[in-house]
């Protein structure tokens, strides 16, 4: 740590004497136009943005403390997050989560994980100081972005500045003391006309946290990342833009999963290209292509079944992809996007099992078993979609969209059990979703959006292929089914939001209503038995089914009093309620009801807010999925921010300031872990943390 702080304090001391000695020019207003790129969904734009929509931002200049990506969706109304640790963290958004919502990098980038338990999933594969924003889409309302099942979500990263031009950069530091973390990052960048080129570096080292209750949670984790990225201006309607990077996990400790990771090293390549101002009718063409590949080693080294039997996957996935796209305008009021987008997504691997003790008898000479993980599967989906936006006078637009997708899947190296539950072959399913919507501006401070959207997805590799390994949050063996129907999401909403004259005061609103049809879950067959020590219990093992009656509904609220120029007072609230009629109980992964009140300033030179979190109690719980009843818990945040000088930024924060005990609902249970039991992992105790920034 001291060389790393050693070489980011001599970049720092370089980079302030380069900006002293470098004379300031004045921006050049009339500099060579920029392409956008398609890389941002939501542009403040009325007639072209997708509706019930929402954006966060402002990371970079309002954070103060180190984050994971996946702890940005905490402050997102409607969010989740569902934990396994301090790095394994997915987001859940209105009880959807994993694949049924579609989450990209940059308007379509994916990143697929490796691990059957998503200790890497796409959150993982980069840091959170290069997201400039999150932008989401509510619900399948939208064609254009893949098939989408319960929301779109696009983690943008940071755009060069066009507007400074020459050499400009920054570096930051972060420090936690709960865990004694230290995370840092340093970015690049040289800005011509023609050309731009963006570089970073980042190193996060984690420990582990203790909880309310002064317990450790084992959750540490070091991670390296770094990222280049380059665009080229061929014309001032044509632009190339090329984003590598990589990223590196080492010696990840997971709380509630079986295993730890011995590493995770996800490479990540992204191409787009747009071409606009074609003609009178034809306004755009855009087009993208992505490369990823991940792989992950994992192992129980530290667990204590370590000395029954010794465990490692080596395990991978390889996601590949791209998308073209046509804006055309037929006639004024009229724009349309057609285009297709393809997905390939192929994972292998196996474990290797050393057998010590078997039925508690020590082996004179122990066993070496081969499991194989994925099979050596792939799933492609081919989409081809149309999506028209209808301007029917200056304040209504009514969406259309269509989507069709042709989806193969195929296992390749089956295990011989697996082979002989199902006949195997070559599968390919058609999915047809669509979107219909209407948005209007009722008056310049009040809009009315409500919209149907029917989102389709098929099964996931898990879900098809997986083969008696524990994927779940109970310790039932899971077996997939390759024969599993698509599942489809047939979704209502209607949202408005408004603001008063003096912009005082501002709200809005959305409810929504879902009903599923062949919704997956995973059902116990007790015609089977338990594969991997077969005489422990559970005894049966589930297998993925489809079920047909499932509903979700739910709101979310928001209001936000302004006053005393610059200060204000909001509040937040989300609820979801989840019934699976098949099996007379909720959905599982359904979050509570919560509350967030916050009181707050913004100033040029610097802002401060408390955050109370209201999490209530959560009885309506899927027992068959292994969920427990919850107590609802509060918790207080504050941070504080300034700028003493123009290019730094500095800040501190106390997260949980009376050092609460709780755990969330959607929080995994201790798995094979030593002195801990099969309860939900807690969550961190009190929290200070400090950021500092500077940019030149």
């Amino acid at each position: 740590m001291k060389i790393l702080y050693s070489v980011l304090l001599c970049a720092l001391i370089s980079a302030m004497s380069f900006s002293q000695e470098k004379n300031d020019t004045a921006k050049d207003s009339t500099a060579q136009k920029q392409v956008k790129l398609d890389e941002v969904l939501i542009t403040g734009n009325v007639k072209t943005d997708p509706i019930l929509t929402s954006i966060s931002y402002n990371y970079a200049e309002k954070v103060v403390q180190p984050k994971n990506v996946a702890d940005l969706f905490n402050n997102i109304n409607g969010f989740s997050v569902i934990k396994r640790g301090n790095y394994a963290i997915d987001p859940s958004f209105r009880a959807s989560q994993y694949e049924q919502l579609n989450i990209q990098y940059d308007g379509g980038t994916k990143a697929m994980h490796a691990c059957p338990n998503r200790m890497d999933p796409i959150t993982t594969h980069i840091i959170p100081e290069e997201i400039e924003k999150i932008e989401i889409i509510k619900g399948p309302y939208t064609v254009r972005y893949g098939p989408t099942f319960g929301g779109v979500i696009n983690m943008v990263t940071q755009k060069p500045d066009y507007q400074d031009r020459g050499f400009h950069g920054k570096a930051s530091a972060g420090y936690e003391s709960n865990g004694n973390s230290f995370v840092n990052m340093f970015q690049l960048q040289y800005i011509k006309d023609k050309y731009d080129i963006v570089g970073n570096v980042g190193y996060r080292d984690f420990g582990n946290y203790e909880d309310g209750n002064e317990i450790e949670i084992p959750s540490s984790f070091r991670s390296t990342d770094y990222g280049i990225k380059l665009g080229y201006n061929f014309t001032e309607n044509q632009r190339l833009q090329a984003h590598w990077r990589q990223s590196f996990g080492r010696d990840v400790l997971h709380a509630a999963l079986p295993m730890d990771t011995d590493y995770d090293n996800s490479s990540i390549l992204s191409l787009d290209y747009k071409i606009s101002d074609l003609g009178k009718t034809i306004k755009s063409l855009t087009a993208k292509a992505y490369y990823s590949y991940v792989d992950h080693l994992m192992h129980n080294r530290n667990r204590p079944t370590f000395m029954m039997t010794e465990a490692a996957s080596d395990v991978n996935a390889t996601t590949i992809g791209g998308k073209l796209e046509l804006n055309w305008k037929p006639y004024e009021k009229l724009s349309v996007f057609s285009g297709f987008d393809v997905m390939h997504i192929a994972r292998d691997g196996g474990r290797t099992r050393l057998v010590k003790i078997m039925n508690g008898n020590p082996l004179p000479m122990p066993m070496i078993f081969n499991d194989k993980v994925w099979q050596d599967s792939y799933v492609d989906d081919f989409g081809v979609f149309t999506e028209a936006k209808w301007s029917v006078n200056n304040s209504t637009i009514i969406t259309a969209g269509l989507r069709y997708d042709m989806v193969i899947s195929d296992i390749k190296d089956p295990e011989t059990d697996f082979a002989a539950m199902y006949d195997l072959e070559k599968r390919t399913e058609n999915n047809v979703s669509g979107t219909v919507s209407v948005k209007t501006m009722v008056s310049d401070n009040f809009t009315l959006e409500a919209a149907y959207g029917r989102g389709v997805r098929s099964a996931n590799m898990i879900e098809r292929y997986i083969n008696h390994f524990t994927v779940g949050q109970d310790p039932y063996e899971y077996i997939g089914n390759p024969n599993l129907d698509a599942e489809a999401n047939n979704q209502f909403e209607i949202g408005f939001k408004g603001r008063s004259n003096l912009n005082t005061f501002k709200y809005a609103t959305s409810f929504y209503y879902a009903s599923f049809e062949n919704y997956i879950v995973a059902v116990v067959d007790e015609s089977l038995n338990r594969k991997y020590m077969p005489m422990a219990e559970p005894r049966h093992p589930k297998v993925f089914r489809n079920l047909d009656k499932a509903y979700k509904t739910g709101f979310e609220a928001m209001a936000q009093a302004n006053f005393l120029k610059g200060f204000y007072l909001k509040t937040e609230l989300a609820y979801v309620y989840t019934k699976n009629k098949d099996l007379n109980e909720p959905l599982p992964l359904t979050a509570p009801f919560n509350t967030r009140l916050s009181l707050g300033f913004e100033k040029e030179k610097y802002w401060a807010n408390m955050q109370y979190n209201i999490t209530s109690k959560q009885e309506h719980i899927a027992e068959s999925f292994g969920e427990t009843r919850t107590n609802g818990y509060q918790t207080l945040d504050i941070r504080l921010g300034v700028k003493p000088f123009n290019h730094v930024t500095f800040g501190v924060a106390a997260l949980n300031v009376f050092d609460e005990a709780y755990n969330n609902h959607l929080n995994f249970s201790f798995t094979n872990q030593a002195g801990f039991g099969r309860t939900p992992i807690t969550d961190p105790g009190r929290n200070l943390t400090a950021f500092l920034q500077y940019k030149f």
